[in-house]
Order: structure tokens, then sequence, then C-alpha cells
């Protein structure tokens, strides 16, 4: 019980790790992406309280669901950049592999 004293102590000290709501959809997607690496961490440690981690949790969905959307534009942005004429060529991207 007084340990569960000292974590809620703490945080309400401490500033939020999380930002608000509409601040997280204003997020690049590398910065979105690095949120949702820190949402994960803190979920996978255990040490949060319920409301807390469904908070965490729910703000981890609305973030993986922001990138997906930005990669399928961006994958979508790509697809017109390689039309040639009429025809939309797709390709499979492929990484330039390394020579040893």
């Amino acid at each position: 019980m007084a340990e569960a004293r000292k974590r809620a102590a703490s945080r309400k000290r401490g500033p939020s790790p999380e930002p608000p709501a509409d601040e997280a959809a204003e997020l690049g997607f590398e910065a979105a992406l690095e949120r949702l690496e820190g949402i994960v961490g803190r979920l996978e440690q255990g040490d949060l309280e319920l409301e807390e981690a469904l908070r965490t949790f729910e703000e981890g969905v609305t973030l993986t669901r922001q990138c997906a959307e930005r990669l399928d534009r961006t994958e979508r942005r790509i697809e017109v950049l390689v039309q040639q004429g009429e025809e939309l060529l797709t390709r499979a991207f492929e990484p330039e592999a390394e020579e040893s």
C-alpha cells in the first residue's frame, strides 16, 4: 500500500510524459514512432496502474493508426511518382545489396 502511494506521489510531482491528445495528432512520423516505442516500453514494464495503462494503450493505438495512415499515403505518392504514361508500374522495394 505504501509503495502504491509513493508511485502515485512521484507521478503527481513529475511532468507527464504523455503529450496532450491534440499534440499527439501533430507529431511527425518519426516523432510519433519514437513516442510509440516509449509507450511500448512503459507498458512492458508492467508497473502502471490500470487506468494509466489503459490511457497509455489507447494513445499507442492512436499513434499506430496515424503511422499506418501516413505510410499508406506515402506509398500511394510513390506509386504516382513511378507512374509512366497510362500504365502504373508498382515494384516491391528492394534495398541495395551491400558489397563485402
